[in-house]
């Protein structure tokens, strides 16, 4: 039996249970719109099995679902956030979430050949959205160091580490898509959750 995807209203309504704040759910709302024309993209290739965009989608915009509360304990979003989306009942949108910081399997064969899940395309799309802004990677790494690492160069080499994969995965990424990196916000998907804001 496949795993349950929650609906863009379900996901609202978590969104708000959990007490999302704003700035973090318009990020969450931008990151869900990158992630779908990333899956759109790859859908209109010749790939066979493009990733579920319901899934893409549930996966973006509860990818922060845990980030509130985070900010007050001092807990780690990510993990936190599965178990969440576990507990709620949605163990694959659950992985995603916690993989949306770290990939914990970099498939490069897989990649090369076009084929991508749902927990790449969040994974990529929260790191091209700063706040609620699409940017270029330099410009989120950057962002990330100055706000996560502390000052501690341990911390800010893990950071460098992490998105040097991001680099060649946007390079395998978009070499199966129709438009370049750059052209990423002109092609954006239309904001189909304006009637949840």
């Amino acid at each position: 039996m496949a795993s349950p995807i929650p609906t863009i209203d379900q996901c609202v309504r978590f969104i708000q249970r959990y007490e999302m704040l704003s700035n973090i759910r318009d990020h969450s709302f931008m990151v869900a719109r990158v992630a779908k024309t990333l899956a759109d993209g790859l859908a209109r290739t010749n790939i066979s099995n493009p990733p579920d965009c319901d899934e893409v989608i549930a996966g973006a915009l509860l990818h922060d679902i845990a980030k509130t509360r985070c900010l007050e304990n001092n807990g780690h979003h990510a993990l936190e956030g599965q178990l969440i989306c576990t507990e709620l009942g949605y163990p694959k949108i659950g992985q995603i979430v916690l993989e949306h910081v770290i990939l914990k399997d970099f498939n490069e064969t897989a990649y090369k050949r076009g084929i991508f899940g749902a927990r790449e395309l969040v994974y990529y799309a929260d790191k091209r959205v700063r706040h609620d802004q699409i940017v270029c990677l330099q410009e989120r790494l950057d962002y990330i160091i100055a706000r996560y690492s502390d000052g501690s160069p341990e911390k800010e080499e893990y950071i460098r580490r992490n998105f040097s994969k991001t680099r060649q995965l946007e390079e395998m990424l978009f070499s199966h898509l129709d438009f370049t990196s750059e052209e990423l916000e002109n092609n954006l998907a239309e904001d189909f959750l304006q009637p949840f804001r």
